[in-house]
């Protein structure tokens, strides 16, 4: 059902209908010049040499491990409160996710249950930047060096922040930027995989395309003429970006700083409306930082119960504001719960954040009015939930 006003909206324009036509036309599809340049540029804002671009955020975090050399028996840390991609992608190159707790201040990863979590097995950490909060990221960067375990950034659409001087992107010997429809920049479908690292790049490009080599090898090497296209070096999968998406990528990238600002209005004007609210707990964002919002999540105070939530929810949605139940914690779903043998209580300030967060309208255009009617209805359904109560 459409919503009056939607939990998210791209903003598609007409130079970015113009871009993809042009691609259409070009009849290079996919892995052509689009591809490339989007790969550039988007490396290029995240102040690292090489990107490589993937079909999809899950499949970016799979290729990502798999060119870290990590599978069966193997283990890798990452966090309970996140969004399930994150331990899919570790079970799906055969490895073993080790749930730790988050932060209860800024929902990121808990630094202490990260070094507690660190085994002999522990071949990496990738760590989601949740609702694109960078809190952390530097402290848990210097961790994984201090135990010479690679750190994976799972960047989401977080593309354009920068800590404390530091492009979000840096931090990890591998990050990975989404581009799904709710981002700031949106390809459709799809995500870029930025590194320093030339080898760890290459591998990435290979495992994206079955396997193939990621540069022509010397015709010498094979049959007279043939070249190396069906030279398959490894097992991969077919997870290519195509030209059409970058192409919608490409357009939207050269205006993100247009994005970011619209954005950041947005945020303001939340923060403005809701900050005298005592039972709304406001985004926790570290000092120094300017920030590429793509969610706007909320928290209740421990006044309101897992129920009352989702109460909430429903009056927002009756009134045909989007709303969302931001994340259920990763170990408790129903397709990790038996597999991780994990049961309630084991991530107490996962588990308590999640039955709290609300996600509220956020997108470049959302009005001024259409936030008073968010936040006065949000206001209404609160009061209205607490009396019911008593």
């Amino acid at each position: 059902m459409t919503q009056l006003i939607p939990l998210s909206s791209p903003d598609i324009r007409d130079e970015d209908l113009l871009e993809v036509a042009e691609a259409l036309r070009s009849g290079r599809l996919t892995l052509g010049p689009w591809v490339e340049q989007f790969e550039r540029m988007v490396a290029h804002r995240a102040g690292r040499p090489f990107g490589v671009a993937v079909g999809s955020a899950a499949a970016a975090m799979a290729v990502s491990l798999r060119a870290l050399g990590i599978g069966p028996g193997d283990e890798v840390v990452t966090p309970a409160f996140a969004f399930a991609g994150t331990a899919e992608a570790i079970l799906q190159v055969g490895a073993t996710p080790r749930f730790v707790d988050c932060d209860p201040g800024t929902l990121s990863l808990d630094l202490g249950a990260v070094e507690r979590a660190i085994t002999p097995r522990t071949r990496c950490v990738l760590a989601e930047v949740v609702f694109g909060n960078p809190a952390g990221l530097r402290e848990l960067a210097l961790l994984c060096a201090r135990h010479e375990v690679p750190l994976i950034e799972d960047a989401g659409g977080g593309l354009g922040t920068v800590v404390g001087g530091e492009a979000l992107g840096r931090f990890g010997r591998l990050a990975i930027f989404s581009f799904y429809p709710n981002k700031p920049v949106t390809t459709g479908e799809g995500a870029v995989i930025v590194t320093h690292d030339d080898r760890l790049a290459d591998l990435c490009r290979s495992l994206r395309n079955h396997g193939r080599p990621s540069r022509e090898a010397p015709r010498s090497m094979h049959s007279p003429g043939l070249g190396s296209a069906l030279l398959h070096e490894r097992l991969g999968w077919s997870c290519r970006m195509s030209d059409l998406n970058a192409a919608l990528g490409l357009s939207q990238l050269r205006r993100l700083d247009e994005i970011m600002h619209l954005r950041q209005c947005v945020a303001d004007g939340y923060l403005r409306r809701l900050m005298d609210k005592p039972d709304i707990i406001l985004p926790t964002i570290p000092p120094e930082t300017r920030m590429s919002w793509s969610v706007w999540v909320v928290r209740l105070s421990d006044r309101f119960t897992s129920l009352d939530r989702d109460e909430i929810i429903a009056g927002l949605r009756r009134h045909d504001i989007g709303a969302c139940n931001y994340y259920p914690p990763v170990p408790m779903l129903p397709a990790f719960r038996k597999l991780a043998g994990h049961e309630p209580g084991s991530f107490p300030m996962a588990e308590s954040a999640s039955q709290r967060t609300i996600a509220l309208p956020f997108h470049n255009r959302l009005t001024e009015r259409e936030q008073d009617l968010v936040c006065q209805t949000l206001d209404v359904m609160m009061q209205r939930t607490a009396f019911a109560r008593q």
